[in-house]
């Protein structure tokens, strides 16, 4: 069994995050990218924070947590609730800002107005329903945001959460294991990867939900059979050399069906094997001084928490100096 050195990775990430700090608990998300003002951004802070907690390095003194905290609390928008950033959909910067103030044990300042409009259980379902399924990765940061978001902000009432998860349950598909059912098939990848993939990427992002809230999915031996598919016909061809999420989405998905059922369990864990063989590779390969990847703050927590997922369920493949810590294993969304 080979074992990947990650010590040296992992003080140059812990370098970055000092790099893009601007004043105690503010953080701007890139230093590398032409057209980026270097101002303060709900990303940078968020994963910096992120990063730090998945590496053994959270903020242990009073004064850094509370300029942290303050940092998160202060992009709130006091009128909706919602914290905004260009680049996701209000909904996915609220639940991951959110999730980021909870590493502290706080909440948002004010409460989310900006989604009381589905806070009526019988409104959950329509607005599942209402998402655009043809484009399931992207739409799956609202599906999976408003449950995070209202949860870590204590407004969501078990009446509210059941049928959240009931959705979940009845519009599982059985072919796939993704969302939605009737949505899903498996297709060949095209140029763009449309296909099979955005479906896992999306699905994902139910799955930690679930995880969280320690609920079941529906067809787990179908979610491994379409995790093998993806990966034993290379239908997402970027998936061993980014450095973004997609990463974490396909082992997430098929190291958390695999502990559901244990279906084709070897199988499984030769395919992740065979992945981190190729992923870890490529990580060990890029420079922090030059690479735009890795300047990414938000990219940069992604990938760490494939690292951490990985050294969870290939035990002595990954060496650091402290085990990392994946923060879905607290709370959800990234």
């Amino acid at each position: 069994m080979k074992t990947y050195d990650f010590r040296e990775f992992i003080r140059n990430a812990r370098s970055l995050i000092s790099a893009h700090e601007l004043e105690p608990g503010h953080y701007r998300r890139w230093t590398l990218k032409e057209d980026d003002d270097g101002s303060v951004n709900p990303y940078g802070c968020a994963d910096a924070c992120n990063i730090l907690y998945s590496i053994g390095d959270f903020p242990k003194d009073q004064a850094s947590r509370a300029a942290h905290v303050h940092a998160l609390q202060s992009l709130q928008d006091p009128e909706t609730g919602m914290f905004v950033e260009s680049t996701h959909h209000t909904i996915h910067t609220t639940a991951h800002c959110a999730a980021a103030i909870e590493l502290f044990d706080q909440k948002a300042l004010y409460p989310l107005r900006g989604l009381e409009q589905w806070s009526d259980p019988s409104q959950i379902g329509p607005f599942l329903d209402q998402l655009d399924w043809t484009n399931p990765w992207n739409q799956s940061h609202q599906g999976a945001g408003i449950y995070a978001a209202r949860i870590l902000q204590d407004e969501a009432s078990d009446e509210w959460q059941a049928a959240y998860f009931e959705w979940l349950w009845d519009n599982a598909c059985p072919t796939t294991g993704y969302w939605r059912k009737g949505d899903s098939t498996i297709s060949p990848a095209t140029e763009d990867y449309r296909g099979i993939f955005p479906y896992l990427a999306g699905a994902f992002h139910y799955l930690f939900n679930l995880q969280h809230a320690r609920q079941p999915l529906r067809y787990p031996e179908a979610m491994i059979d379409t995790g093998l598919k993806i990966f034993n016909e290379e239908l997402f061809p970027p998936l061993y050399t980014g450095i973004a999420f997609a990463q974490i989405d396909w082992v997430y998905c098929q190291n958390r069906a695999l502990r559901q059922c244990g279906h084709r369990f070897e199988e499984s864990i030769a395919a992740i094997r065979a992945f981190a063989d190729r992923y870890l590779t490529d990580l060990l390969s890029r420079d922090f001084k030059t690479d735009k990847g890795l300047d990414d703050l938000h990219a940069l927590f992604g990938c760490i928490c494939c690292i951490a997922e990985l050294q969870q369920t290939l035990p002595g493949t990954i060496l650091t100096d402290k085990p990392l810590k994946l923060v879905l294993d607290r709370r959800p969304f990234i």
